[in-house]
């Protein structure tokens, strides 16, 4: 047997996991889905602001669920990622049937706003129990599927605190819609939806990769020597 690279060695192991680690634009790129996918998941939401001035309610949910379906068939064409296109849809489509059958426009934003609810819920809850949301969410999405980050308090607590920053901030953005659902102001509660949807989603995600890169690169602190 050759000695001059042993199979097993931990520091080749770990920088061969830190170049896999895709790199901050990357994650955040595919998070986002890129400029496109902002500007494709907004498109739908933003007919229907504007329709529903123009005309009424009824032309600006087939204006809306419209443009949802032409963006994900197109992009089914194109052969081109559909996760972003297919959830703005489902999104889109909830909200428009509600709307249609009940009449009332603001209903078109009612599921987000639950949604956004039950998610700053979940977010919270994850926390107090130490089982942080964001941390397996991130073992999903950026670490293979690896939950190593279990073993690891400074990680534990990292993610910790990320999840409920995320709790947090989504109850708020979602408490302001929440507040002008209730107020009847239909043309405002749309700008909010806009306004409030992605711009604090992407700050929460690239404070949350920032900071993870940040604390795997940092050398763990050596063990206290017991007697």
């Amino acid at each position: 047997m050759t000695t001059g690279q042993h199979p097993t060695a931990p520091p080749r192991d770990d920088a061969s996991d830190t170049e896999r680690l895709p790199t901050l634009a990357e994650q955040m790129a595919d998070q986002l889905g890129g400029w496109r996918g902002l500007v494709e998941s907004s498109v739908p939401v933003v007919v229907f602001v504007v329709a529903n001035i123009i005309t009424d309610l009824r032309p600006a949910i087939i204006a809306s669920a419209g443009v949802a379906l032409l963006i994900a068939a197109l992009r089914l064409v194109q052969r081109r990622p559909v996760r972003h296109a297919v959830n703005g849809l489902f999104g889109i489509a909830v909200g428009a049937a509600i709307a249609w059958r009940t009449g009332d426009e603001k209903t078109f934003y009612l599921p987000g706003i639950l949604y956004g609810i039950a998610y700053g819920l979940v977010l919270l809850g994850s926390a107090a129990i130490r089982q942080p949301l964001v941390g397996w969410i991130w073992s999903v999405l950026a670490a293979g599927g690896k939950s190593e980050w279990r073993q690891d308090p400074r990680l534990v607590r990292t993610f910790t605190w990320l999840t409920a920053l995320w709790g947090v901030v989504w109850l708020a953005k979602v408490g302001v819609q929440a507040a002008l659902y209730l107020a009847d102001m239909d043309t405002a509660l749309g700008i909010a939806r806009l306004a409030l949807g992605y711009p604090p989603y992407a700050l929460l995600l690239l404070i949350t990769v920032w900071v993870v890169r940040r604390v795997t690169r940092e050398p763990a602190a050596p063990a206290t020597p017991t007697a």
